[in-house]
């Protein structure tokens, strides 16, 4: 007698890290804390459904709602074993994905909700962070523009005005990057409103005052800057123009021109090496506002830096502009068939004038119009007599102003900052060190936008909903950051680096794993069903040594993956 043999097979791959790390943040509990759902609400909470569409999305890099249900039907013993409830595919339905994101949407269960959540990561991770930065992005799509919809019309940082967006801020600690405020508001709205309640945010859900905030030129308006001094807190961030026009910046840079002004070195480890990078000089300045009817005075801090990097950048584009606009001038004098030909001086002056700021050399080049003044000799018709015509003709030259040539090229490359912290606390050096690691909050927002979590593009056209997905996505983001956070502090504390994560190069080492690179390491581990006989067993593929040590880096036991073998009750 041939005994039936049944082979039930799920890809478990990297679900049990995902699940086993939003379990050490407690999302499942804070989501049913401040998440309570209608009466009519069946099957596991909305907390556990959201934990497990978090690894859905964290695994597949993919948000669209109506995937989750067929991946989870296809997984449904590794979600068991991971999340700890009895689940059916149903418990993640588009329909009931679309209520978690309503719950999401509401602002102030929002604020609450995501207090808990840092407040958590920072007793369990043990975070210390002294610094935050703050920027915003936006994402845009093919939305209808509503009149007060989340999707508007507005200055798009993705290089499409002509598409609807909203607009995303982030408040992240340094220095894994890990957001701690999330505020996600319509895409016509400016910066610079935005930064004052999210600060606010900040010091409630950190629970913490005395912290540097950095952020571009928007957070340093004066009316941020006071409310940051007012509340206790230090701020970094360079100057507008309209801040500090071209004359003050002049008139900083005087002394340094004259010598009179010594330059502090800053230098920065590259390849092993210290390398100069900058170099600049500081001034204070008296600040005086008033905040609730009370006068606010302190000392502001000044900075003058000269990026060596960016000067040389800007005077190379300087040189490549006025040669094109050379070009552009000389091409005014050439004689062509159907060329027109300028029989004024005024109209070949402003033309000129025209090339020059649209290059950004004013001044640069001095113009000179040359007229020249020949007799023409027509002939006539047969008996009519010849005819003699006067005609003026107009060209332009320039001469390069070399004298303020060197003056711009001398003045590029340096730029006012700004902060209020004390020079022992944090140097002009270590300024400039600081402001430099902006790529941290720049990083984020790549993983938000881009594969690992694919804000953009956003399917949904719903605002409410919108909302609640971005929040979603931030907290996917906490985990990527968390995680990563982890294994490289281990690695630093151990002064080991991680081999195996690249593709064709096994042997290639690095201390600084990104959590995606870690994540694809447990593609292509399966738990297999093989039913005969009436009796079913269990096998899942054995750990590789690389995906062991990340999970021993992730201080996670193996048990997450061989509990699936040893713990069940009825065979799927």
């Amino acid at each position: 007698m041939i005994e039936q043999l049944t082979l039930i097979t799920e890809q478990v791959d990297d679900i049990p890290v995902l699940s086993a790390s939003t379990e050490r943040m407690g999302l499942a509990e804070i989501f049913d804390e401040h998440l309570i759902p209608h009466g009519n609400w069946q099957g596991i909470s909305p907390g556990k459904m959201l934990t497990g569409w978090l690894t859905h999305i964290l695994s597949e890099s993919d948000h669209r709602l109506n995937q989750v249900q067929d991946w989870a039907a296809k997984r449904l013993e590794t979600l068991r074993s991971s999340l700890g409830v009895e689940v059916c595919a149903l418990d993640f339905s588009d329909d009931r994905l679309a209520v978690g994101l309503d719950m999401l949407a509401d602002d102030e269960t929002w604020v609450s909700l995501e207090a808990d959540i840092n407040r958590r990561s920072l007793r369990v991770y043990d975070l210390k962070g002294k610094r935050v930065r703050i920027d915003t992005t936006t994402g845009s799509g093919y939305w209808e523009v509503s009149e007060d919809g989340l999707f508007q019309f507005g200055h798009s940082k993705d290089h499409r005005p002509d598409l609807p967006q909203f607009k995303v801020l982030l408040a992240t600690l340094d220095p894994l990057g890990m957001p701690v405020v999330t505020q996600v508001v319509s895409g016509e709205k400016a910066d610079d409103p935005l930064y004052i309640p999210a600060i606010d945010e900040v010091r409630t859900g950190l629970g913490a005052r005395g912290l540097l905030y950095i952020g571009d030129c928007k957070m340093m308006s004066f009316e941020t800057r006071t409310h940051l001094e007012a509340g206790g807190d230090d701020y970094l961030g360079p100057f507008s123009l309209t801040q500090m026009p071209e004359e003050t910046i002049d008139s900083y840079l005087q002394p340094a021109e004259t010598t009179e002004q010594d330059l502090i070195t800053v230098k920065r480890e590259v390849n092993g090496e210290l390398v100069k990078i900058a170099e600049g000089f500081e001034r204070c300045v008296t600040q005086t506002a008033t905040v609730d009817g009370k006068e606010t005075i302190w000392e502001e801090r000044q900075l003058v830096i000269h990026s060596l990097a960016h000067a040389k950048a800007a005077e190379a584009g300087l040189c490549n502009r006025i040669q094109k606009a050379q070009t552009a001038i000389a091409a005014l004098n050439e004689r062509k068939q159907g060329k027109e030909r300028f029989i004024a001086a005024e109209p070949l002056r402003q033309v000129a004038q025209v090339i020059l700021k649209q290059y950004d050399v004013e001044g640069l080049l001095q113009l000179q119009i040359d007229e020249q003044v020949r007799e023409r000799h027509v002939r006539k018709h047969k008996e009519r007599p010849a005819e003699t015509r006067i005609e003026r003709q107009f060209s332009v030259t320039f001469q390069r102003d070399e004298p303020a040539i060197q003056a711009t090229i001398r003045r590029l490359g340096w730029r006012i900052y700004g902060t209020n912290a004390l020079e022992e606390e944090l140097s002009l050096e270590q300024a400039v060190l600081a402001y430099r690691n902006e790529y941290l909050v720049e990083h984020c927002f790549g993983r938000l936008k881009g594969k690992p979590l694919s804000l953009t593009p956003m399917y949904l056209e719903d605002d409410w909903r919108a909302t609640g997905l971005a929040r979603l996505l931030s907290i996917a983001l906490r985990v990527l950051t968390l995680l990563e956070h982890v294994v490289r502090s281990h690695l630093a504390e151990q002064n080991k680096k991680l081999s195996g994560l690249y593709a064709g190069n096994p042997a290639r080492a690095t201390d600084r794993p990104t959590t995606e690179a870690m994540l694809r390491s447990f593609k292509e581990i399966f738990l297999n069903f093989v039913t005969v006989g009436g009796q079913t067993y269990r096998h899942i593929t054995p750990l590789s040594a690389l995906q062991q040590n990340i999970l021993t880096l992730l201080d996670l036991s193996d048990s997450i993956y061989t509990r699936l073998v040893m713990d069940f009750k009825n065979p799927p």
